[in-house]
């Protein structure tokens, strides 16, 4: 966990077990799959495409990946899937686990699928198949021959210094990968199966996953880096991978008053009331109101982040100037996650100096 206040870190902690059955201690310098919190990288590379002048916001995805066009998905743009409004499945595609991290598998896969909503009308969370679409555009207009991996980490990890983050598992990393266990069995968003199985399969150098929805590995201190450059005024300029004109349009409220679906499933399952979606292009926006919100109570509406499940939250408040970084070694289920995150934020903002 790492708390800071205008850049200067007040708490950087490593608390408890990195595996707890074989009570290996955690590091600081332990690595995690970051799950979706790769989104909010793969949406800045998306957005530093824009700023080139080499895509619109509002270009059909299908000016750049062809194949993209059938059943009725042929004007869906890329903002509409950067803010999870293309109206895409929130299922995985039809592609066995073993070739999830096969990005051309998973593309092919996503282009035979029909939208679940129409576009633009909901917020229909897309967990893997609207990012990996992204990902695709981006890899395609940078030419289409170099590999995902190798763009996000020329463009995203070299400039911020993030040594210790790949868009897969890398040989020299897997000695300090925490295993993803799910300790909280509870029904809910995932089968507990599922997601050690899909975490066992990022964590594994040889399988070489690239998933632009939720393949990052990293450290806490390398997240801290990215959600630093994304801060006005932080350590590093947003300059380095964004404009600040870019990074204000993508964490500011574009889907207005509409719940997001993904969150059906609590509505029965803990009673929750429908809220607003709160996304910007690519990352989850605070807003306003006494809602579940994994960026806490306290945080003001304008404090934006990312979150991965059950496991995984890093969260920039710009107006208190405080970034708040917890990976977390063991999943939980996600309304519980949220609830759990939500105190932590409003513990690390209480404490906070203010001024």
């Amino acid at each position: 966990m790492i708390v800071a206040k205008d850049g200067e870190i007040l708490l950087h902690t490593a608390l408890g077990f990195a595996h707890r059955d074989s009570g290996r201690v955690l590091q600081k310098s332990d690595v995690f799959a970051l799950f979706s919190i790769s989104k909010s990288m793969i949406a800045c590379l998306a957005l530093q495409q824009v700023e080139r002048g080499h895509v619109r916001l509002n270009t059909p995805v299908v000016e750049i990946i062809p194949e993209f066009s059938g059943r009725g998905k042929m004007n869906i743009t890329l903002a509409q899937l950067l803010s999870h409004m293309a109206g895409m499945p929130a299922t995985n595609p039809d592609v066995a686990l073993e070739y999830q991290g096969d990005l051309e598998h998973v593309v092919a896969s996503v282009c035979l699928e029909a939208p679940v909503s129409v576009p633009g009308e909901r917020v229909s969370y897309s967990p893997i198949m609207a990012h990996a679409a992204i990902g695709e555009m981006v890899r395609r207009l940078n030419g289409g021959t170099q590999r995902l991996r190798d763009i996000m980490a020329r463009d995203i990890f070299a400039p911020l210094g993030m040594a210790d983050s790949a868009l897969r598992m890398r040989d020299d990393l897997s000695p300090r990968a925490v295993p993803v266990v799910t300790r909280d069995r509870r029904p809910g968003m995932f089968e507990p199966e599922s997601a050690e199985a899909l975490g066992a399969l990022l964590l594994d150098p040889a399988a070489e996953a690239e998933m632009p929805s939720g393949g990052v590995v990293s450290t806490a201190e390398n997240v801290f880096r990215f959600a630093e450059a994304l801060r006005p005024d932080g350590g590093h300029t947003a300059k380095d991978i964004l404009s600040p004109a870019t990074l204000a349009l993508a964490t500011r409220i574009h889907t207005g008053d509409k719940p997001n679906n993904l969150y059906g499933f609590a509505r029965d399952m803990r009673d929750w009331p429908e809220f607003p979606a709160n996304l910007g292009l690519g990352f989850f926006v605070r807003g306003t109101g006494l809602i579940p919100a994994y960026f806490g109570a306290l945080a003001t509406p304008a404090t934006f982040g990312a979150m991965g499940a059950g496991s995984s939250l890093f969260w920039v408040d710009p107006k208190n100037g405080i970034t708040f970084v917890c990976l977390t070694a063991g999943l939980m289920e996600e309304t519980y996650s949220c609830d759990r995150f939500m105190r932590l934020s409003d513990i690390a903002i209480a404490a906070a100096p203010s001024g």
